[in-house]
């Protein structure tokens, strides 16, 4: 190439060692740092619990920078690390806002804790995470469940949650999880997840209903006080605290201020893409003035604290800046001639959904998004090709698409760090001094067990005979 040769991409002119840095990947040894910190989660509470108490953020920011500079300093690839960056921070201003608002709702249920109301508080907790986010939904209920539960509650009424609220819940709508958001961005219609996602919905939150009921109606009880004086509830619900649903509101208009959608919208640009700044910059004022003007009866009553989002920022930090060379062995693989052939809405649903357990479910959609695009001569970043791909234009694409989405929301709940609201309640669950499971015993004792067979039937009803 030509020392002054230049290439325009999305209308952009690069130079030629700009377009070497575009196309510079990352050797498959890198990966160690990213597996080396996700084993570090799971054995790290479990095997060395002060240790990684008092380490985790220089562990997981370590291992972050170290990646970073071999991207910087030896790929001369300055692509991924901003991207990386970039989407840590709409993560993590997305995920702060919404945590400190709904910290500053007090919801207290005066009624008696049964396998029913539990299951319904589940259920509404699934619907609302459609419409403020499976983060806000997890943000706004965990407390007044565990409040609801506090004489007996156990791990189990926590994964359930996580399951349930967390996860699954927030399938219907593209404000629902992070990544059906994400490809609303791309191109695929707002309602689109609403009339394709449904069915799988209904499915898994049915069975996952009874089989909390039967759980719970067998040791629910296990843990009441003995006591002879009967106790009386009210079956009030109370609500303090009700203006901060109006920054909850505020935070929601502002996921759709993306300059990629609206031209209006300022943005920073770089490598021929749009970095929204405006939309962070009103989650992370909302964060601030949410909790500057908060009631302080609503705080106090949800014994809030900065610990559980202090904790995630630190450890998606670590996750972000280490799993870019795996996403990226990910996609290069799936775009190949061998990765392409494989395509089918079997393998995006499987591929999708155990990546996701493990990654971010976000970046893992519109990895298999994009390599399912590629293999019909297609691309993630044309919205056109897009809105035809989710139009079902190319064969058997609208199916392919509902199996990527499926899957990267399901799975999301199959770790702790599937997606972000897991470990957030995780921790508040903590500080309320319930003992969670490790990493490995949330996917032995939960995961596997309950969750897997459910993502299995799911696959076969929709997916394996199709």
């Amino acid at each position: 190439m030509l020392a002054d040769a230049s290439v325009t991409i999305h209308g952009t002119s690069l130079d030629s060692n700009e377009v070497e840095e575009h196309h510079a990947h990352a050797p498959g040894w890198l990966v160690i740092p990213f597996v080396a910190l996700l084993l570090m989660i799971a054995t790290g509470p479990l095997f060395y619990e002060h240790f990684w108490h008092h380490n985790y953020p220089k562990i997981a920011v370590g291992l972050a920078m170290a990646v970073i500079a071999y991207y910087l300093f030896a790929l001369h690839n300055v692509h991924g690390p901003v991207h990386a960056l970039a989407e840590y921070i709409q993560f993590i201003a997305l995920l702060a806002s919404l945590f400190i608002a709904s910290g500053g709702i007090l919801i207290d249920v005066d009624k008696k804790s049964t396998p029913l109301a539990n299951v319904s508080l589940l259920v509404i907790g699934a619907l609302i995470s459609n419409l403020i986010g499976t983060t806000g939904a997890s943000m706004l209920l965990i407390r007044p469940f565990i409040r609801l539960n506090r004489h007996h509650v156990q791990p189990y009424h926590i994964i359930f949650f996580i399951f349930m609220v967390s996860n699954i819940g927030g399938s219907l709508t593209p404000i629902g999880d992070p990544p059906l958001f994400l490809g609303f961005l791309k191109g695929v219609p707002f309602f689109w997840t609403l009339e394709h996602n449904w069915p799988a919905w209904v499915l898994a939150l049915t069975i996952l209903s009874i089989l909390f009921y039967v759980v719970d109606r067998k040791f629910g009880q296990a843990g009441e006080p003995d006591t002879t004086e009967p106790i009386t509830h009210s079956n009030k619900i109370t609500l303090i605290g009700s203006k901060n649903f109006l920054w909850l509101l505020v935070i929601i208009v502002s996921v759709f201020l993306d300059p990629n959608v609206l031209d209006w919208v300022p943005a920073i640009h770089y490598d021929g893409q749009k970095f929204s700044f405006i939309r962070e910059a009103i989650m992370l004022s909302v964060a601030y003035l949410s909790f500057k003007f908060a009631d302080k009866k609503a705080i106090q009553g949800n014994e809030f604290n900065f610990e559980p989002i202090r904790e995630v920022a630190f450890i998606f930090i670590g996750i972000f800046g280490t799993m870019m060379p795996a996403l990226e062995l990910v996609g290069q693989f799936a775009k190949s001639p061998e990765g392409a052939a494989l395509i089918t809405h079997n393998t995006l649903y499987w591929g999708t959904g155990l990546l996701s357990g493990f990654l971010d479910n976000a970046p893992t959609y519109l990895n298999f998004l994009a390599a399912a695009m590629a293999s019909e001569g297609t691309e993630i970043s044309n919205i056109q090709q897009v809105k035809a791909f989710a139009a079902n234009q190319f064969p058997d694409s609208a199916f392919q698409l509902m199996a990527i989405s499926v899957a990267s929301v399901f799975f999301g709940a199959m770790t702790y760090i599937g997606n972000g609201p897991n470990f957030m309640v995780k921790s508040i669950a903590e500080q309320s001094g319930i003992k969670m499971p490790s990493f490995f015993g949330y996917v032995i004792r939960y995961s596997i067990p309950i969750l897997l067979p459910i993502l299995f039937i799911t696959w076969l009803v929709f997916f394996a005979f199709a």
